[in-house]
């Protein structure tokens, strides 16, 4: 039999066709090993340490005067006189009004009359008691004359003390048509003009006055987060000064900027049965008038520090469909691990974890996009 030989052009097709398959057998030889290489990826970590944390809460507020003050006359009679300018600051005793005192001058004309008739009484009945004790001595009268001597002149006297008390009422009375400022701070507009007729219980009040430096604001919390914070107190997590008094900054509402700095003085000892909620009274320095009564504000209410705290990153936190948060971690295998955590507050830009870190833990903020559960990864510091 002829045996066939292949031609030159043959050789070459067949081993170039081997040559192929060679290196297409070599690629997916290496294919899983680059692949591997290629999720070895870098991602950026932040090591959870513990810490201390100043904790803040910030509740709204209004603001409500140091004392107000309703001006109302104490005499009746026709107002002649305004004196202060609305709006203006005023001070304790500065005369704000004066009332028509005709009639008080003419009563206290009258009292100083009956005090002077009063006193001359008393001289004459006393002269006479004094006569008749003499003569009592040498049993010149009778016990009777005597008797009826000493009554004279004690009921003189008597009638003098009477007439002393309306004169001394008369005076006030007149001093009262002058109306003073009971206290000193900003006085609002006046509600009646001249030519009108007070009297004394009117219900309404001539004008107002509020003391506004210092000035209150009234702060209103859940008891719920009341409860929660006495608890953390008791358990040590939360450490506050020796008369648990705590610090309030107070900012306009809706802006950044600190309105003043104060103190918290007390709770209210009630719970409020419509809102469930407490009060708290907090005291600034009010100088410059920044804070006007019933303005409405937010209180950042320094509550305590809170010892060996894990702040987890808030770029580093999520939630899923249910709202739960979640954190991406690398475990000591280095791979990437879900944990679900509790949070409890910010604290700057992290969140204050309660539960599912622990100190150690690497917690990836960086590269979250790229990486997955089980998916071995290398870590960066992130500063």
């Amino acid at each position: 039999m002829r045996q066939r030989t292949l031609s030159p052009i043959a050789v070459a097709v067949l081993t170039g066709a081997l040559f192929v398959a060679g290196c297409s057998e070599g690629e997916q030889a290496q294919g899983p090993q680059q692949a591997q290489m290629q999720q070895q990826m870098t991602v950026g970590v932040v090591t959870l340490t513990p810490r201390e944390v100043d904790l803040q809460v910030n509740l709204p507020g209004r603001a409500t005067a140091f004392r107000t003050a309703e001006v109302r006359p104490q005499v009746s009679g026709i107002l002649q006189q305004q004196f202060f300018t609305e709006g203006s600051e005023v001070k304790a005793g500065e005369p704000l009004y004066q009332i028509d005192p005709a009639t008080y001058e003419a009563a206290l004309a009258a009292t100083e009359a009956a005090v002077a008739q009063a006193k001359a009484s008393v001289k004459s009945t006393g002269a006479r008691f004094n006569r008749f004790k003499e003569l009592l001595t040498d049993n010149a009268i009778s016990q009777q004359e005597y008797d009826e001597a000493e009554a004279s002149y004690l009921q003189a006297e008597a009638a003098l003390k009477v007439a002393q008390a309306e004169q001394q009422r008369a005076r006030l009375n007149l001093e009262y048509t002058k109306v003073e400022a009971p206290i000193s701070g900003r006085i609002g507009r006046s509600l009646l003009t001249e030519g009108a007729l007070v009297s004394v219980g009117q219900a309404q009040a001539m004008t107002t006055i509020h003391q506004l430096d210092p000035i209150y604001v009234d702060i209103q919390q859940s008891s719920e987060d009341y409860l929660k914070l006495q608890q953390a107190i008791a358990q040590g997590h939360i450490v506050t000064d020796e008369n648990n008094h705590a610090a309030v900054k107070l900012y306009a509402n809706g802006s950044q900027q600190v309105l003043a700095e104060g103190k918290l003085l007390f709770n209210e000892v009630t719970v409020q049965p419509s809102t469930s909620a407490i009060t708290l009274r907090a005291q600034f320095e009010n100088a410059d008038r920044n804070i006007l009564p019933g303005m409405y504000v937010n209180a950042e209410v320094a509550t305590g520090t809170l010892t060996n705290a894990l702040l987890a990153p808030q770029a580093g936190v999520s939630r899923d469909p249910r709202g739960r948060a979640m954190a991406l971690v690398v475990n000591k295998e280095g791979q990437v691990e879900t944990r679900y955590i509790e949070v409890s507050g910010t604290s700057g830009s992290d969140w204050i974890v309660r539960s599912g870190l622990n100190a150690g833990d690497q917690v990836i903020v960086e590269g979250l996009q790229k990486v997955r559960p089980g998916m071995p990864v290398k870590t960066e510091e992130v500063k």
